[in-house]
């Protein structure tokens, strides 16, 4: 079997950064924000989703411009505060963000999130390291995705869908999802199930975040198996997934 981990023989990907945002509820499990892309949309159609999406060359500019002081993700991390502020209004990581109404107006119409912020400090940390996806399968958008956690803001205004990519936004459990997603209910490509059912174990944001520090953070390329005569997609089990395999005949993956 081809090394799903050799990076020589991995097709060319998009790199991209999505970002898992908690709300915390007293006595019950914390909600997920999570977007239902529009079925127009070439990859995942119809899929819920956590938002995300491509690394764009503003945001490498905006981390080279932080210099020493930046993670090497920082273009991933500001990846994903941008997409998170245009598809959700939820600005995470942005210090007294200076209406984010408007910076997500400016965002829309082309503007880079370093335009946008008009010397307001980012606080990259507030993101905290998840998981890292990167799929073999040819689609038509292939991408190197890195996942993040964070906290919902307590002075956060209401998250509003953006009506473009997406076409409804919800807080949700990851338990009520998945259990959603048996229903019909919701659609969920490969590494959102396997995201949802790792999340579902944790009773809180700090619980999420004290086992995303203690699990190594290592792309995750999943392959095909057979087992017992029928194919299953397959990831690493040694990543904090409850479950690492699926038929491949079940897995929606693009």
């Amino acid at each position: 079997m081809t090394d799903p981990n050799d990076a020589a023989t991995l097709p060319r990907a998009i790199p991209a950064a999505t970002l898992i945002v908690f709300r915390d509820r007293a006595g019950l499990p914390p909600e997920l924000l999570l977007v239902e892309r529009s079925p127009r949309l070439a990859f995942a159609p119809g899929a819920t989703v956590f938002p995300g999406g491509r690394v764009d060359p503003g945001d490498v500019a905006l981390a080279e411009m932080l210099g020493p002081i930046a993670p090497v993700d920082a273009a991933a991390r500001i990846a994903a505060i941008r997409e998170t502020i245009e598809e959700t209004g939820v600005a995470i990581g942005v210090a007294a963000p200076p209406g984010v109404d408007a910076i997500r107006s400016a965002l829309r119409h082309g503007a880079t999130l370093g335009e946008t912020l008009d010397g307001t400090a980012l606080d990259l940390d507030q993101l905290v390291p998840f998981a890292h996806w990167r799929p073999r399968e040819r689609h038509a958008r292939m991408f190197d995705a890195l996942f993040y956690l964070a906290r919902l803001p307590v002075d956060a205004p209401p998250a509003s869908v953006d009506s473009t990519e997406n076409v409804r936004l919800d807080w949700a459990g990851a338990r009520e999802t998945l259990d959603a997603a048996a229903r019909g209910e919701r659609t969920l490509i490969f590494p959102t199930r396997r995201n949802l059912e790792r999340l579902a174990q944790f009773a809180s944001y700090d619980e999420a975040v004290a086992h995303a520090r203690a699990t190594p953070v290592r792309r995750i390329t999943p392959w095909i198996e057979p087992r017992d005569g029928v194919d299953y997609l397959c990831i690493p089990d040694d990543l904090g997934y409850p479950i690492t395999a699926e038929p491949v005949a079940a897995a929606r993956r693009g």
